[in-house]
């Protein structure tokens, strides 16, 4: 209660201070504005200041709309067999850990699209009644919020997909928030620690603000992998992926490639990320693109051309729709940690890729905003993708992962220019 209580007086202070009101939580819809990238759509509004979250969801635009399709046959965009070869993860079940994901309002169809979605590409069915699948509010109980959004839901549908693509033998524990304003995703956060989840996926954000370091409590928890997608805006930073207590995930795009791999990746542009405004580096940063304060992002993972289904309608969209966004490589990348086993105790998972760069494909190509990919560690990519799980395992767990820096308040403004093409 401590912490809702401070972070409303804080949110409420930027806005006397501003002058904005918050926006009511329905979705809203701007076009892709990424060169040669296909045309996608923004679906949940982004508010200027800390005070409601953004979902990450991305839905392509201009395809046939597909309601449904017979057994076996391949729907549009990547499916959780390409995500598994492209990431080395088959012949891998993640022994039925649990991924949590939190999310605003209640998508009423997600139990039947997740069903729909499974059974399209053979996976095993996840179910309330196989104890699979639960659903719960942010208190804890099963009664769900009272509002549906269909950007919202469409983010949920993202979430699960993903989740089920990269780790088949996992429970998903959806924690259901009443609204996308700060407190009730906090209070979603802590919940989802509170169900013992090692490993929760986030796909929304903030902005940066100059009291974010006040919240990062709510990611202290060593042993428990927290990820979050790195942003949607080409280069920009935000909260809570420049938390230093949770694995920023950065954005590819992913295609077949004629190589020993037989997938080539690049950054995507509209991968958020680049020097925290206000977040300290952590120990397990070296990079010199931010030399003070934290760089984002930490890894990647496909953030283009994800295959979803979703029956909440979002205009005449329904069905089978290709999803775009780092919404996509956050719930993929904690599907992934699940795979590698639970977090050593007293460690924090996001150190992790940091001590195994070998275990992730380079990203050498693409930009996002001014941040360039290229040999080694960068801004849009992190350390890579990972090239199965081992780097995402601790391999000293009494070492330097269990230290992260205090709070430090100090401005970044450095950065790694774009190289010319």
């Amino acid at each position: 209660m401590h912490g809702v209580r401070m972070l409303r007086a804080l949110v409420t202070a930027a806005l006397i201070v501003t002058g904005l009101a918050a926006a009511p939580a329905t979705a809203h819809v701007r076009p892709s504005a990424r060169g040669s990238q296909p045309p996608s759509l923004r679906v949940c509004p982004q508010i200027p200041i800390f005070s409601q979250a953004a979902c990450l969801a991305r839905l392509r635009t201009g395809l046939q709309l597909l309601p449904s399709l017979p057994p076996g046959a391949k729907p549009p965009g990547l499916g959780a067999d390409d995500i598994r070869s492209a990431y080395e993860l088959r012949g891998l079940n993640g022994q039925r850990r649990t991924v949590a994901i939190t999310i605003a309002h209640h998508d009423p169809n997600l139990e039947s699209d997740l069903a729909v979605y499974r059974r399209q590409f053979h996976l095993p069915a996840c179910t309330k009644a196989n104890g699979c699948l639960r659903v719960i509010n942010q208190r804890g109980g099963t009664t769900p919020p009272p509002t549906t959004d269909p950007g919202w839901a469409f983010e949920e549908s993202i979430d699960v997909d993903a989740v089920s693509a990269a780790c088949p033998g996992c429970r998903i524990l959806v924690v259901e928030n009443d609204s996308a304003f700060a407190s009730d995703m906090f209070a979603g956060v802590d919940q989802a620690v509170a169900q013992g989840a090692k490993f929760i996926s986030n796909s929304w954000v903030f902005p940066e603000a100059p009291f974010e370091t006040n919240f990062d409590f709510h990611f202290n928890h060593p042993g428990v992998a927290f990820t979050f997608g790195s942003g949607d805006n080409g280069g920009v930073t935000q909260y809570p992926p420049a938390s230093p207590y949770v694995t920023a995930v950065g954005g590819t795009t992913l295609s077949r490639a004629n190589n020993q791999r037989g997938w080539t990746e690049s950054a995507w542009p509209g991968t958020g990320c680049g020097c925290s405004l206000y977040e300290p580096k952590p120990p397990f940063q070296h990079d010199t693109i931010c030399p003070h304060n934290r760089t984002i992002a930490d890894v990647s993972a496909v953030a283009a051309g994800f295959a979803v289904y979703d029956t909440v309608p979002f205009g005449a969209s329904t069905g089978w729709l290709v999803a775009d966004g780092t919404s996509i490589a956050a719930p993929l990348v904690a599907g992934m940690y699940a795979l590698a086993g639970n977090p050593a105790p007293g460690t924090f998972p996001n150190s992790y890729p940091y001590a195994h760069p070998g275990d992730f494909h380079d990203i050498t190509t693409g930009s996002a905003g001014s941040f360039s990919a290229g040999p080694g560690y960068d801004a849009p990519t992190g350390v890579g993708t990972p090239d199965g799980v081992d780097g995402l395992r601790s391999s000293d767990p009494y070492g330097s992962h269990r230290r992260v820096p205090a709070p430090l308040r100090k401005v970044e403004t450095a950065g790694r220019p774009r190289t010319p093409a």
